[in-house]
């Protein structure tokens, strides 16, 4: 709790009421936008999955994910979702998705592991997962940027809507988003670690895309982990350094800080898959259900990600908590601070 951020002079732009009908239609708004950019379609998806299949994430590979048992069904092992990366891709597999179409979905997420409760981070994930399928050629760096333009678009146009309907205050987000690789980062700020550099980039181009996530970096160490069989952080790009992932931060000056919007990315192939769970150390998952379907190329070539909801609705309505845009779970002492300082949490 100690990276809580209360500003004494923070006042909500809008009311509690008005926030919930602000929520609602940045909602609306984005997603029907960006299913129009990107071409997809809205599809129902699982809260939990049978644990041992591999299609739930790993992240960082050491969280606990909160699980239950079914009674009607033997007492089998369900666990809750952290995201639905590879989920997302059979889909597109079995519903029969073509070249150039994909879907968006609903992503509702608990991670009781989360180690720092503060403005942005919550026991409770909420964001929309999109996957749309790609062909092999557009497995490179210049068609990621492509897609990274058209979701920047849609941003630009929900804070101006939003403006517009709501708040009339001037928008944040400049012209253009700036792309950058992490090994960059590195070699531009060697002596700032990676949210720090992060922080200096974004503060000075506003919105950064940052190329890279997951490999490693030239003085050994990773800008941040990524799991082996989602993203391909691997693969040698045209620009002469590795990984066709990224995130997407935007500065927000309530907070003094980069707030990762999105994180995507090109999907792994075979080849990539393989080589990335050699290299963290698991190439047993290579028997697992999803990961024999992708060995055995049953699955389509994608692209995708998850774009926080609770994020998104925070930065447009210029709030300092995403507690105010969720309802969740806070430490008493949390609530208690915040509520003295003006903030309403949810």
């Amino acid at each position: 709790m100690s990276n809580l951020v209360l500003n004494g002079d923070y006042k909500p732009l809008l009311t509690l009421r008005d926030t919930e009908r602000g929520i609602k239609y940045i909602k609306d708004f984005f997603q029907d936008n960006l299913a129009d950019a990107l071409n997809l379609q809205r599809i129902s998806a699982p809260l939990f999955l049978r644990k041992g299949s591999g299609i739930n994430d790993d992240l960082n590979g050491i969280e606990t994910k909160a699980a239950f048992k079914i009674r009607d069904d033997s007492y089998s092992d369900v666990e809750c979702l952290f995201s639905l990366a590879k989920w997302k891709r059979m889909v597109l597999a079995d519903y029969g998705f073509e070249n150039g179409e994909g879907l968006y979905t609903d992503m509702n997420a608990i991670r009781p592991d989360e180690e720092c409760l503060d403005n942005l981070h919550s026991v409770y994930v909420d964001q929309w997962d999109w996957e749309r399928v790609i062909s092999a050629d557009e497995r490179n760096l210049d068609f990621l940027k492509v897609i990274v333009r058209k979701i920047y678009d849609v941003l630009k146009k929900t804070e101006a809507a939003v403006d517009k309907k709501y708040l009339h205050v001037k928008p944040m987000l400049p012209k253009e988003i700036t792309f950058i690789h992490s090994e960059q980062l590195l070699q531009m700020y060697p002596d700032l670690d990676p949210r720090e550099r992060e922080n200096r980039i974004t503060q000075e181009r506003g919105a950064v895309f940052v190329i890279g996530i997951g490999g490693e970096l030239a003085d050994g160490t990773m800008h941040d982990n990524r799991a082996p069989d989602y993203d391909d952080w691997t693969t040698p790009t045209s620009e002469g350094a590795k990984g066709l992932n990224g995130d997407i931060l935007l500065w927000y000056p309530l907070l003094n800080r980069a707030m990762e919007m999105s994180s995507m990315g090109i999907r792994v192939d075979r080849e990539a898959m393989l080589r990335q769970l050699d290299i963290r150390g698991v190439p047993e998952r290579k028997e697992m259900t999803w990961h024999r379907r992708l060995l055995n190329n049953e699955l389509p070539l994608t692209i995708g990600g998850g774009i926080g909801q609770s994020r998104l609705c925070m930065y447009f309505l210029r709030k300092l908590h995403v507690g105010e845009v969720h309802a969740s779970v806070w430490p008493e002492e949390m609530v208690k601070r915040c509520r003295d300082a003006g903030v309403m949490l949810l």
